[in-house]
């Protein structure tokens, strides 16, 4: 059983609060984060967790956060919001982007030794015609990555929980619309999380198309070839 503290950001509700559950199955000692207190503090409740109010756009409410919670282990870098229509741009950066950078900063800073965040598929996926919430997720990716270089020792992930219904999706894809079971995420972060799963850290991994223990099986090739990485291709 893991022995230390995972942070979940953005753990209230949807993909969040499922991999809180599964973590904390696992044996981890839980703190959800989020700006809606009543939701983060159910999903504690349930767990057995920690809920730390806080906005992660906001590097003072990230900072009060996380001197609340003190050591970090790991991190899954979760918070983010949609922006279907563009109409509230800049914020979808503020949160996706600027929010994961805060919080991988304050949970190293507080020994956190495994960091995963969630990605999407938008950020390479064609079609898209908003603007915001694709491009905050490209950015998203290639900072994984980039993450995962300059440390070194600590890895960081970067992963997609595919189209999973949650209260982003629903309502703005149709019915017949090829969903993700909700179940693949946490399954996927929980593998993560054990540390076995180390030298994937950097790229780019799948929730339901990716098998984790496959693209191991395969590692040099993968990194002969670059794969599972946003990449200009000519």
């Amino acid at each position: 059983m893991p022995e230390g503290t995972a942070v979940v950001t953005g753990g209230g509700r949807g993909i969040g609060a499922s991999i809180a559950r599964a973590l904390a199955g696992d044996g981890w000692s839980l703190v959800v984060t989020a700006r809606s207190r009543d939701q983060i503090d159910a999903v504690a409740e349930e767990t057995g967790g920690r809920a730390v109010q806080m906005d992660v756009s906001d590097s003072d409410s990230v900072e009060q956060g996380f001197d609340e919670i003190g050591r970090v282990d790991l991190l899954v870098a979760n918070a983010g919001i949609g922006s279907h229509d563009d109409s509230d741009w800049w914020r979808t950066f503020e949160v996706n982007v600027l929010g994961v950078h805060l919080t991988c900063e304050a949970a190293l800073a507080r020994g956190a030794s495994r960091i995963v965040i969630t990605g999407s598929g938008a950020s390479y996926l064609p079609g898209a015609s908003a603007t915001a919430y694709p491009a905050s997720k490209a950015a998203v990716c290639r900072y994984a990555e980039t993450l995962n270089n300059r440390l070194r020792d600590v890895p960081v992930f970067v992963f997609s929980p595919g189209l999973v219904r949650t209260k982003m999706t629903v309502g703005h894809l149709p019915e017949d619309a090829p969903w993700t079971p909700p179940e693949l995420a946490p399954k996927l972060v929980r593998k993560l999380a054990t540390g076995r799963y180390d030298a994937l850290a950097g790229r780019y991994i799948h929730a339901e198309h990716d098998d984790v223990d496959d693209l191991l099986a395969r590692i040099d090739d993968i990194r002969e070839r670059d794969l599972n990485a946003i990449r200009l291709r000519r």
